[in-house]
This record gives structure tokens, C-alpha cells and sequence, in this order.
């Protein structure tokens, strides 16, 4: 297939679109899988003549397939795939120069913070991370040198919304892009580029790929120019995946709609649960009407996604015996896979943030981040209260 093809017009469902776009079978044998094109390059049939793909780093027939499906699961024109999120986001800061100004989330993946105020910064790029929940914050953040609006959603861990549309509409008069960060949700429960985004930002090591066993990124827009822009820069610095990475996330694709049905029906479950809890203080799911915008999540919303954030009773020691007492919960980093997993943001993920920064936005000792596989949500239900009574 024609390297990164632009998406053609679909009218299937995402279900469809999930296990077809760009996975035709393969032309010489009838492959109903994409190959994984195992190369480092490819013969030229004269100097400056090939069959589409030069170089590896450049372009590989199983990462376009995966490139022109992302895309058409987002209803974007272009796809580009990574081999990490950090790569992804990497490659959105080098569109920019020294002297610009980026508005992000203040609740964003630590990693993500850490790539902004620790590495971009060092080359004079500017940043401020405003409560992106609220729209003023975000116009009162932008400055004249302002090129990109970084905004998650729902955040991490805090699982915060952003209105995209008003923010975009904001941003948009002021000639800035808007990137959003949109793991959390992925591609079946929210449309960020529908909703006035340029561009769409992944982990696909997360939902997206969904087994827990490829680390992977990408970004999907309908912006020629930022595209061609990414995708000199992803050619030029060569963050890109290999092709079983590619294979992997493809793979997850295919299954990706009913993953997140089972993922959402078990969240709602336990978060339910939990909010009755006498041990828990509170619980931030946006499916609850107790969350502060579940107004905006089912508006702009198809779903509320599998990850749970919760405050226990006790101190820093309850929650980390907490933690070490589930079984069906694995204690580990990432989300998104189809096995439940726990983690402590203030320690694990979100320790690279200064610690005032972590208490001022709600991140304490004892607040728990679950990632809600699909197995039974009574058998993880029952997990949690195993580890009530450990603590």
C-alpha cells in the first residue's frame, strides 16, 4: 500500500474500520494479517525507483498499515506511529523553535512532564501548566509566543476534563494547535480532532495495543502541513517503532471496541462500589454523577473508560500494604491492558513531580490509580476488599 495512504472516505462502523483499514490481504500470498516486513531496507529496481519504502527508519509496509488504520479509527487523514508516547510527544516539541510557548495540563502523565520541564525547556522552550478544566486558565496562560495547547483528557491521575471544543475555539483565535493527549479514552470513546483538535496524541502502549506487551505512540491529524512537519521529524530523528511493535498494536486494534465496552462496564462497578466504601475518602471516575464534570463527559464522551482514582483512610504505610495485598490487581506502572492493574502516582508514576506540586493538585500519600481489566468485575471487587481488610 502507498507509504501513510490518506484515508478514504468510510462509512463502517469503528468495529469495522478496526480490522479492515489498511489491512487488506497481502497481494502474493492473501495474507489475511499484515505481515511483519522484518527489514532494514529494500532493493531499488533502478537508482530512485522502489516500491514504495527506501529505508526502514523512513517507512515499513506493516507500520503503514498500522499508520492508516489510527487514522481512520480517529477520522484523521494521517497517521503516524512511534516507538514510545514520549516519542510521540518528542515529536510534537521538535516541530516547535526555541522562544515558543506551550500551554499544557498541569495533571499530565508524569513522563510528560518530565519531557517538558526537564529536557524542551533546556532548549528555550517555554511552558505553563494551567488547570486546563477551566477554560479562562487557558486563555489567561496564552501569550503572544504561544504555538501549541497540550491538554489530556481525562487527565492522569486526577482524570480531570477539558471542554476540547471551547478550548480549541479558544486556542484556534489565536492561531495556536491543539494537541490532545487522548489514552486515557482512546479512539472509541472520544474524537478529539470532531471536536476541533489538529492533532491526536497516544500511548498505544495502553489501550490501544491492550495486552500489556508493546511500547509504542502515535499521532493522528487531518493538518497537511503539521503532518508533514511530524513526519520529517520523525524521519530525521528515527524514534520510530519496529515491525513487530507495529504488528502487536495492530493486532490490539482489532479487538479494541469490545476491550473498551468490557473495561467501562467493569469500571463503573467497582467505582460504584468503592463510592460507598467507609474506608475511601473519595472516588474520581467520570461515570459517577459525583464527578464535578460528568456533565461534559457525557456530552462529549461515548464512554468513561476503565481508569478509577480513589483516596483511602490511613497514611503513606496503609496505602503501600494496601497495594502489596490484591492478588488479581497486579502493582505495576502502565494502563490499558486487559489484566487490572494498581499503582501509588505519588511514588511510582507522578514521583517525578515536586512533591509541593503533587499535594497542591490532589495527588497524596494514599491516592491509588486502578487500571480495570476485563476479568469479572465480582472477582475484583473482591480483590479490593482482600486489601481493605490487609490494611
Amino acid at each position: 500500500m502507498p507509504e501513510n495512504a490518506s484515508r478514504r472516505e468510510n462509512p463502517h462502523a469503528f468495529e469495522t474500520r478496526a480490522i479492515h483499514a489498511g489491512q487488506d490481504p497481502e497481494p502474493a500470498t492473501g495474507a489475511v494479517s499484515v505481515p511483519i516486513y522484518q527489514t532494514s531496507t529494500y532493493a531499488q529496481e533502478d537508482v530512485g525507483r522502489h516500491k514504495g519504502h527506501e529505508y526502514a527508519r523512513t517507512s515499513n509496509p506493516t507500520r503503514s498499515a498500522l499508520e492508516a488504520c489510527l487514522a481512520a479509527l480517529d477520522g484523521g487523514e494521517f497517521g503516524l506511529a512511534f516507538s514510545s508516547g514520549c516519542a510521540a510527544t518528542s515529536t510534537v516539541m521538535n516541530c516547535l523553535e526555541a522562544g515558543d510557548h506551550v500551554v499544557s495540563s498541569d495533571d499530565v502523565y508524569g513522563g510528560t512532564f518530565r519531557l517538558f520541564d526537564k529536557v524542551y525547556a533546556r532548549f528555550g522552550i517555554e511552558y505553563t501548566f494551567v488547570d486546563a478544566s477551566r477554560v479562562e486558565a487557558i486563555s489567561e496562560a496564552m501569550r503572544p509566543n504561544t504555538k501549541i495547547l497540550w491538554l489530556e483528557t481525562p487527565t492522569n491521575p486526577l482524570l480531570k476534563l477539558t471542554d476540547i471544543e471551547a478550548a480549541a475555539r479558544l486556542a484556534h483565535e489565536r492561531g495556536v494547535k491543539v494537541v490532545v493527549d487522548n489514552t486515557f479514552a482512546s479512539p472509541y470513546f472520544q474524537s478529539p480532532l470532531a471536536l476541533g483538535a489538529d492533532a491526536v496524541h497516544y500511548s498505544t502502549t495502553k489501550y490501544l495495543g491492550g495486552h500489556s506487551d508493546v511500547v509504542g505512540g502515535a499521532v493522528v491529524t487531518s493538518d497537511r502541513a503539521l503532518h508533514d512537519r511530524m513526519k520529517f521529524c520523525q524521519n530525521a530523528v528515527g524514534a520510530v517503532p519496529g515491525p513487530l511493535d507495529c504488528f502487536l498494536v495492530l493486532r490490539g486494534l482489532k479487538t479494541l471496541a469490545i476491550r473498551m465496552r468490557e473495561h467501562e462496564k467493569n469500571a463503573l462497578a467497582i467505582a460504584r462500589h468503592l463510592e460507598k466504601h467507609r474506608r475511601v475518602r473519595r472516588v474520581v471516575y467520570p461515570g459517577l454523577e459525583s464527578h464535578p464534570q460528568h456533565a461534559l463527559a457525557k456530552r462529549q464522551m461515548r464512554g468513561f473508560g476503565g481508569m478509577i482514582s480513589f483516596e483511602i483512610d490511613g497514611d503513606a504505610a496503609g496505602a503501600r500494604r494496601f497495594l502489596s495485598a490484591t492478588r488479581l490487581f497486579f502493582l505495576a506502572e502502565s494502563l490499558g491492558g486487559v489484566e487490572s492493574l494498581i499503582e501509588l502516582p505519588a511514588a511510582m508514576t507522578h514521583s517525578s513531580l515536586p512533591p509541593e506540586v503533587r499535594q497542591k493538585s490532589g495527588i497524596s500519600d494514599t491516592f491509588i490509580r486502578i487500571s480495570v481489566g476485563i476479568e469479572s468485575a465480582d472477582d475484583l471487587i473482591a480483590d479490593l476488599e482482600r486489601a481493605f481488610e490487609a490494611v
